[in-house]
């Protein structure tokens, strides 16, 4: 049954004239060439639609994997921002508690007479002849004042030694810098010169 169908259809086709092939009258095509020509405009439409409307979202689609991609990073970094925060925040307060504690050790203006005076104590205690300590002008950085103290003294090697240890112990800070030896007559005894460096913060008792 099938068969004599087909063969219908063939001879259908075999005995048609595709000079006579009308647009305007497509109902007289042969059954085979209308199945034909509609399965051609179907495929069309399927590439046509693909190029003109599935291509067009592909591209969006592309756009969009991109651009999550990119928020995921973004995501991600700010996650292990905020994951060290906590620590961040715990480390800046113990920074913030030693800036204070240093910022304790630098004297007033008030306290440098008590500064000499232990100088010079530490300078007699270890057996050192004082030839002079003079305060230098002072120097105004950005967020202290820097005053330099320029000490001079005579003794021994060792009692030299014992008194530098003895300026760098004070309870405040001190810093040494510049210092030059030289011998006396008595090669027993040396003389030294040395610029003691003390600090206060900038704003106070108006340090600017």
């Amino acid at each position: 049954m099938a068969v004599a169908a087909w063969q219908e259809l063939v001879d259908e086709l075999k005995s048609f004239d595709l000079s006579e092939l009308n647009v305007d009258n497509i109902g007289a095509w042969p059954q085979l060439i209308r199945v034909g020509a509609w399965v051609g405009v179907f495929i069309l439409c399927i590439v046509g639609g693909y190029f003109y409307v599935i291509a067009d979202l592909r591209l969006k689609l592309d756009s969009a994997e991109a651009k999550e991609l990119k928020l995921k990073g973004d995501f991600e970094k700010k996650a292990f921002k905020a994951a060290k925060l906590i620590p961040l925040k715990k480390q800046m307060a113990e920074m913030e508690e030693s800036f204070g504690i240093l910022l304790s050790q630098l004297p007033a203006d008030t306290e440098v007479p008590g500064l000499l005076e232990d100088m010079t104590e530490k300078a007699v205690s270890n057996g050192l002849d004082i030839s002079s300590i003079q305060l230098q002008s002072e120097r105004v950085k950005e967020f202290y004042v820097e005053l330099p103290i320029a000490i001079r003294v005579s003794g021994s090697y060792h009692d030299l030694a014992a008194f530098v240890s003895g300026i760098a112990g004070l309870p405040r800070i001190v810093t040494l810098h510049n210092y030059t030896i030289n011998s006396d007559n008595k090669l027993s005894r040396q003389t030294m010169s040395i610029t003691a460096k003390t600090y206060r913060y900038k704003d106070q008792g108006g340090g600017s």
